[in-house]
């Protein structure tokens, strides 16, 4: 084998190579989207939706050659017959339909994650191969056959390794961007990322051990696999927060999907964005199963026969409403099975229908056709009549029906009668306030039973009358082109003239709290409760899900400490599948060893992990002897931080973790340091950046859950223990803050807090 240099030149020759097919693939792409174009809209009807098909295909395609700019080749498998295959993040093949790159979610690169020493089928070889844009700047050999002359080849190169791929990877610096797990998927985040789709699968693992990104490739998984079923429908991430849907917001869009949507639970339902929060009691009360009983008897008791009933006059007769007619018409309208506000025009008109009745019966003859319609249209527009049936069936919205609940305390008692009058209290808050984030799985639950607004069914009954029309016309041109063989179907024609490609997929689907998805990837699941994942199911019936967390970070207190007792509920038995990850990836290892010790001495359930590097100065710990001299450590403190791990490029990423109750004083105290000890210019930098891409943050446990950081200084722990409502919550808080940084470890507090809570 060559050497080392040697090695880098070979292997540049297949990246040019690659990358040459690559800017070919794009240039004819754009030359034929040119012409395309250049076609102008001049023809026949038939003739430029065909060409607006094409231009449509041929952006699909730049879009998608275009993502994989970066790292397109990685890897490169050697089997015994002395045949090498390159995995990269797309397919190519030569003009004559030679291989040059292998798609790494193809059956063929399954063995560049999944092969060991043990079992590594016809394999000799993997390599990892590292580039700076489009220049080979590493090259690391794994022999996997250890009879094979490979060894003595790639240790004689210096190119042997065995993990030095993946920990060249996890140095790097932070850039508040989840970067795409590729090239350094292991074997057990690749089982689970290929698994089945008909299946739940929950991934426990803790901090560090790639929860987040195994779960994003396995919906990219997933998006190519099964891209006939998914590409209409949808992939729905649901996250902890909006920072965290920000810091993950490049996995897909790199690996060349779309047709993803990235919620919070917050902010699922469209035209709603929760951002008050209940206290923590009031969000476990709302978050349990049984509050969706609540909502039912409020919807009900909507429902009813009004105490007093009127008599009108029509036509010089007194027609009056009985009981019996209302209990009737409450009947018909509940057997259609629909939601409230749709059930409540057979309502309307059972009750009409029997008031004309009464009519009537009072006639000495049979009246004609005009004038019984007269007599419908006269009930109709009475207003003594229109109110009476907004008493016995009322007209609601979800908003106006969750305000009313938790305005008045006699609604929660009757509503919910296993309240306790302090569980009342604590739900009951002013009319008019805002929605909470506990409330948006209500506010769903509510928008089920109750239906669209009259209004707004008006304007989706006329969307859907226009899509049908247009869908219609699509199928008559296709027939008359004679393509409609299947391969453009009539709704692929629909969307491409109205511009709703994959990409608007995502977008419709975003706007349409009706829509059902394809499958679901739900991250930090722990904190669910049993009214969230109801929420959730009803958005994907199939109940195709991807779940991952750590029970050991469970801060909710509705939220799950055992994956089987809440799966078994939603799945069945038999319908999930438990996978646990055990390499954490994140930490160095006395990080996890400090962190890990402090959770089991405090009663948390926590996977058994192994961290894969060590630096023996990750961990500090500081006191000072009063809270007047917390401030200026402080200060100092993260001076020194930004300056070793922060950089003007935009990389690096510094955390400071307070107690809930001092973030305002300690951001004032953080600006005022950097501002002193940084240029103008450096400083300016910084404190321009949005609040979900700080370089340097002050927050919470709760604004920290999912990311990382190279440096994290957590100031006073015991006081951030005191504040959680419960003993577990405040030890998954500070486990979660103690498991953020990927290189170094700060633990700052006074005497007086060292004495409450050793660490």
């Amino acid at each position: 084998m060559p050497g080392y240099a040697e090695q880098l030149q070979e292997e540049q020759h297949a990246v040019d190579r690659a990358y040459g097919r690559l800017d070919a693939l794009r240039a004819q792409a754009r030359a034929r989207l040119d012409a395309v174009r250049a076609a102008g809209s001049h023809g026949s009807p038939t003739q430029r939706t065909e060409r607006d098909s094409f231009a449509t295909m041929y952006e699909d395609r730049l879009t998608q050659l275009r993502a994989v700019e970066d790292r397109l080749i990685f890897g490169r498998l050697d089997n015994t017959a002395g045949e090498r295959r390159y995995i990269g993040r797309i397919g190519l093949s030569s003009e004559t339909h030679e291989p040059i790159l292998t798609d790494w979610r193809a059956e063929a690169a399954r063995p560049f994650y999944e092969a060991t020493p043990s079992h590594h089928g016809d394999i000799v070889m993997r390599r990892h191969i590292t580039l700076n844009f489009r220049e080979v700047v590493g090259v690391e050999d794994e022999v996997l056959d250890v009879h094979s002359e490979q060894v003595g080849k790639a240790s004689s190169a210096g190119t042997l390794t065995g993990e030095g791929a993946l920990l060249a990877s996890l140095s790097s610096r932070r850039t508040g961007k989840m970067t795409d797990i590729v090239a350094t998927i292991q074997a057990e985040q690749d089982r689970i990322i290929r698994s089945d789709l008909g299946h739940a699968v929950v991934v426990q693992g803790g901090p560090g051990t790639g929860k987040t990104a195994v779960a994003l490739h396995r919906a990219a998984y997933l998006l190519y696999t099964h891209r006939s079923m998914l590409d209409r429908s949808g992939v729905l991430v649901i996250g902890p927060s909006s920072a965290f849907l920000h810091y993950i917001d490049q996995v897909l869009p790199s690996l060349g999907e779309t047709g993803v949507v990235s919620r919070t639970i917050a902010d699922l339902i469209p035209g709603f964005n929760a951002t008050a929060t209940d206290t923590p009691r009031a969000a476990q009360l709302k978050g349990e199963q049984r509050m969706a009983k609540a909502i039912a008897n409020a919807v009900a008791a909507r429902e009813r026969v009004p105490r007093t009933l009127p008599v009108v006059r029509i036509n010089g007769f007194a027609v009056a409403m009985k009981p019996s007619d209302v209990e009737q018409a409450i009947a018909d309208a509940r057997r259609t099975r629909q939601p409230h506000n749709k059930a409540r025009e057979t309502f309307v008109r059972s009750m009409l229908e029997a008031l004309r009745t009464r009519y009537v019966e009072q006639l000495d003859y049979t009246p004609e056709q005009p004038e019984l319609t007269d007599v419908m249209q006269q009930l109709r527009m009475n207003d003594t009549v229109r109110h009476t049936l907004n008493l016995a069936w009322l007209p609601m919205t979800g908003p106006w029906l969750i305000d009313q609940l938790f305005s008045k305390p006699a609604q929660l008692r009757r509503f919910a009668p296993w309240l306790s009058d302090d569980d009342i209290a604590a739900l009951t808050r002013d009319k008019g306030a805002a929605l909470t984030q506990s409330d948006i799985p209500l506010l769903d639950e509510a928008m089920e039973l109750l239906g669209p607004d009259p209004r707004a069914a008006a304007r989706k009954a006329a969307a859907d009358a226009q899509r049908a029309e247009e869908e219609q016309y699509a199928r008559d041109t296709l027939a008359q082109a004679g393509i409609g063989s299947g391969i453009v179907t009539s709704q692929m024609l629909v969307d491409q003239i109205n511009g709703m490609d994959a990409e608007l997929t995502a977008q419709r689907a975003a706007a349409d709290r009706e829509w059902t998805y394809g499958h679901i990837v739900v991250d930090e699941a722990q904190e669910l409760t049993a009214m969230d994942w109801r929420m959730l199911i009803r958005r994907c019936p199939s109940r195709s899900f991807t779940i991952v967390g750590d029970v050991a970070q469970t801060s909710a207190l509705g939220g799950t400490r055992a994956w089987r007792h809440t799966m078994d509920r939603l799945f069945g038995e038999d319908n999930w599948d438990l996978n646990e990850l055990t390499i954490n990836y994140r930490n160095p290892q006395e990080v996890s060893d400090l962190a890990s010790r402090f959770a089991r001495s405090e009663g948390l359930y926590i996977s058994t992990v192994n961290a894969v590097r060590t630096m023996p100065d990750s961990v500090e710990r500081l006191t000072v002897p009063t809270e007047a001299e917390l401030h200026a450590a402080v200060a100092r403190q993260v001076v020194a931080l930004t300056d070793r791990f922060v950089s003007s490029d935009g990389t690096g990423r510094v955390a400071v973790i307070v107690p809930q109750t001092r973030l305002a004083d300690f951001r004032g105290t953080v600006r005022t340091a950097l501002q002193e000890a940084f240029s103008e210019q450096e400083f300016a930098r910084l404190d321009a950046q949005s609040a979900w891409d700080e370089q340097v943050c002050v927050c919470t446990t709760q604004d920290v859950k999912g990311l990382e950081y190279d440096a994290v200084m957590v100031v006073q722990p015991a006081a951030i223990d005191q504040e959680a409502p419960s003993r577990l919550t405040a030890a998954a808080d500070l486990y979660v803050a103690m498991t953020r940084p990927t290189q170094r470890l700060l633990i700052l507090r006074t005497n007086a807090d060292e004495s409450e809570l050793p660490l």
